[in-house]
């Protein structure tokens, strides 16, 4: 990872003439930008580790207004804006490695009107999602878009991406819940869109183009969400089976008479690494080569009495050699763990991480090819699969040996890239199912969009952000 060059003086000179203009001008408070070396190397990043922070400079906007005036001094001035939330994506896509302007939404994190009848809560982007999630529980309500970095993730970073996670077999995504948005062009614009409504037949949805543009058309600022009824009694089971077609023939079973609420998968080298941290138990006496975690409402006793029929027919089948099943919320929330732990666990080994998606009909024959690939290539590389099968979200992941160095790692793993990719647009994929494209997926977006299709999202920028300052090169370049 090498660090970016110095910004040419006129650059400099450009970013410091916002700065003083929105201090002596706009009213903004000291306490509103960050120049120090350590807070432009903490909000000039995101997870990734491919790529040097280089910030210029962090702005805190406390309004929309504030925020529409940030954008109209960029273009004037022509500097990129990068928009920074919790940066807990893996895309690289709230990465500032070019002397951007880093526009965090820490400071607008108030949840506003709440609307009982419509089951909707106005929420700025700066709200982190847990935050969110307490809230509608306070309603005696649910917010059902849930991952591991719920604690962190910000509304407006989770839109910016269409982020999924582990409800997304009954829930949907993102996008299924953002019912209105405030945004802010990359002209300078405010657009109020959709403002709430279910129904709303007046031409072209342009909230939609917002979810999952990640910053690049403009900025969210707040945003109008649904809140679903709580799930009531809900039960997790955790299943251990010794092929990857039985895992499948689970799912089948399971959701042909039962509506899931998340069903999960890992394999037994997470099951090792797991084990090896010492965080959670072992889920039965015996090791199998996959698991799977599934979750249902069960507040009626014939849903309980229909989920152990259903389990005991797949023990019959000889599809799942082991099983355990929580009794209580205590139980259930320690089988998550299981699931929950993988990625920080497997941190310390450096993973090399692919997200994609297929059909959950071409999942089986789409994870052999690719295990088939890796172990020719790397026979010394371990690989570790996870992901959220009930939506054929996969997450592969590739370990670092201890004797390689980490560029060398992620040198190699690229090489690799190209056949993998190749496999997920053999199969009609996604090379990013969830966090994005950012940068790290750039060169890769190629294998799921056309070159036609790309071109129709550059025209579509070009309307929102003729000057090109939201978050440049990300998801594809001009």
């Amino acid at each position: 990872m090498t660090p970016t060059t110095a910004q040419p003086t006129s650059e400099t000179n450009a970013v410091q003439t916002i700065l003083s203009t929105l201090t002596d001008t706009h009213n903004f408070d000291p306490t509103q930008i960050k120049t120090d070396a350590e807070s432009l190397e903490h909000w000039g990043k995101d997870w990734t580790k491919h790529f040097a922070p280089a910030a210029a400079a962090i702005v805190f906007p406390k309004t929309t207004e504030q925020v529409q005036t940030i954008v109209l001094l960029a273009n004037e001035h022509n500097v990129v804006l990068t928009p920074s939330g919790g940066r807990t994506g893996l895309s690289a896509g709230a990465v500032a490695a070019n002397g951007e302007i880093v526009v965090s939404m820490d400071k607008m994190n108030q949840i506003g009107q709440f609307y009982p009848a419509d089951r909707i809560v106005e929420v700025e982007a700066g709200v982190v999602t847990q935050q969110l999630q307490e809230f509608a529980e306070s309603k005696d309500l649910y917010y059902p878009v849930d991952f591991a970095s719920a604690g962190s993730s910000q509304i407006g970073g989770n839109i910016g991406t269409n982020a999924g996670g582990i409800k997304v077999i009954r829930y949907g995504m993102t996008r299924q819940w953002i019912m209105g948005l405030t945004v802010v062009t990359g002209k300078g614009d405010i657009l109020h869109l959709n403002r709430g409504m279910v129904k709303n037949a007046t031409g072209y949805d342009l909230r939609q183009l917002f979810i999952g543009s990640e910053g690049t058309l403009g900025l969210v600022t707040h945003a109008q969400i649904k809140l679903e009824r709580q799930p009531q009694d809900l039960n997790v089971m955790v299943l251990g089976m010794d092929s990857f077609n039985d895992v499948m023939n689970v799912l089948y079973a399971f959701q042909a008479q039962i509506d899931l609420t998340a069903f999960e998968f890992f394999d037994d080298v997470a099951i090792d690494k797991l084990m090896a941290h010492g965080q959670v138990q072992e889920p039965f006496e015996s090791r199998t080569k996959f698991y799977t975690l599934l979750e249902f409402e069960a507040p009626y006793e014939p849903i309980m009495d229909k989920a152990m029929a259903i389990f005991e027919h797949c023990m019959e089948q000889g599809w799942v050699v082991d099983g355990v099943m929580s009794q209580n919320l205590t139980q259930a929330a320690e089988l998550w763990k299981l699931r929950e732990y993988i990625s920080e666990t497997i941190s310390v080994f450096t993973p090399y991480k692919n997200d994609v998606s297929v059909l959950i009909s071409h999942v089986p024959t789409f994870i052999e090819e690719i295990d088939h690939i890796v172990s020719s290539n790397y026979p010394d590389f371990e690989v570790c699969w996870f992901g959220h099968i009930g939506d054929g979200n996969l997450h592969l992941n590739i370990l670092k040996p201890e004797s390689m160095s980490k560029d060398d790692f992620f040198a190699e793993c690229q090489v690799v890239n190209k056949y993998v990719f190749e496999t997920v647009q053999k199969y009609g994929g996604s090379v990013s199912a969830e966090h994005g494209v950012g940068m790290t997926k750039k060169p890769y977006l190629h294998y799921s969009r056309s070159e036609t299709e790309i071109n129709y999202l550059r025209d579509i920028k070009k309307v929102f952000d003729p000057n090109n300052i939201m978050n440049r090169g990300k998801i594809f370049d001009m």
